[in-house]
């Protein structure tokens, strides 16, 4: 089952004034229309810009409320847009701004869509291309980021916190997957494995998906970068594959086996990741919405269940 990236944005008129005002202030010009952006799950504007005098932009919006965690994301979008090279195909970040709690990005607004969903084959082909370009233009990367482990941490802890749940009698495991609570020990010492499985010198996203990707007539271009570390070559396509697949695309293991970047990636640590990846969307899925996010454990949920499906394939 496909289930879309979108959230509940802000609208840009429930934005304080103040805060619209500064933006039209970093832009130069009165804002003359504003559309909001659907994808993506954060609680905050996500706008496409017109000026009265013609320019465009696009402006990322997130207050203290109703998620307190979505401002410091965006402080880290920050440090990370701002330093990203030209190599990169991403949106230039125009200006930013940390204002009474209100923390904003303004970008160079992108003529682009994302691809469809379900995916067509010629626009995965475009999207794994440019990906395979993203690696090799990133090694070694070009800016200081932070490592997997430092980046995730005990968020891929997944299938462990499920062990110790079960153990101490907090979760009778009931809805999860028949195979993974069969084999939940299991997983849990293979997950223990990806830290190490995980390292590299490559910069990467960490967070594609369609509802990050635009696409123009001659670019794939790759938005929201407050997630970037660095890391094996191959991990953004490894961690984006789960969406892939249910949002209609073929099944993962055949299309990571077939990319370049993953020619040369060592099966055991491949395997070591994606059961780390199958524990992070089955664990927090099985959690209660996060404040300003009612969608995104539904989303969770169905990339654990095709997480869970290319694990299964890999292991004997």
């Amino acid at each position: 089952m496909s289930v879309p990236a979108t959230g509940v944005r802000l609208p840009w008129h429930a934005v304080p004034e103040k805060i619209r005002l500064a933006v039209e202030d970093h832009l130069g010009a009165p804002v003359a229309e504003a559309v909001t952006q659907t994808g993506g799950f954060s609680p905050g504007a996500a706008v496409r810009l017109r000026l009265v005098d013609g320019r465009r932009a696009f402006a990322k919006v997130v207050g203290p409320e109703p998620n307190p965690r979505s401002a410091d994301i965006h402080r880290q979008e920050i440090r990370i847009a701002a330093a990203l090279p030209d190599a990169a195909p991403a949106p230039r970040l125009l200006a930013s701004f940390d204002s009474d709690g209100w923390v904003a990005l303004l970008f160079e607004d992108v003529d682009g869509h994302p691809p469809a969903e379900p995916w067509h084959a010629a626009e995965l082909e475009r999207v794994l291309d440019a990906l395979d370009r993203l690696a090799a233009a990133l090694t070694p990367s070009p800016i200081a980021a932070p490592t997997p482990e430092e980046r995730f941490g005990e968020e891929f802890h997944g299938w462990r916190r499920l062990v110790a749940a079960r153990d101490e009698g907090a979760d009778d495991l009931a809805g999860l997957d028949p195979w993974a609570a069969r084999h939940l020990d299991a997983l849990a010492d293979l997950e223990a494995g990806w830290p190490a499985a995980s390292r590299g010198e490559t910069l990467l996203h960490g967070d594609i998906r369609a509802d990050n990707l635009l696409l123009t007539p001659g670019e794939v271009m790759v938005v929201d970068w407050p997630w970037a570390f660095v890391g094996a070559p191959w991990l953004d396509l490894l961690l984006m594959l789960p969406s892939v697949r249910m949002q209609g695309g073929p099944p993962c293991e055949e299309v990571f086996a077939a990319r370049p970047v993953a020619r040369d990636a060592d099966p055991e640590a491949v395997t070591a990741v994606l059961a780390a990846l199958a524990g992070f969307f089955v664990g927090h899925s099985r959690r209660p919405a996060p404040p300003g996010l009612p969608t995104l454990r539904a989303f969770q949920a169905a990339q654990g269940r095709t997480a869970l499906e290319w694990l299964r394939a890999r292991l004997p």
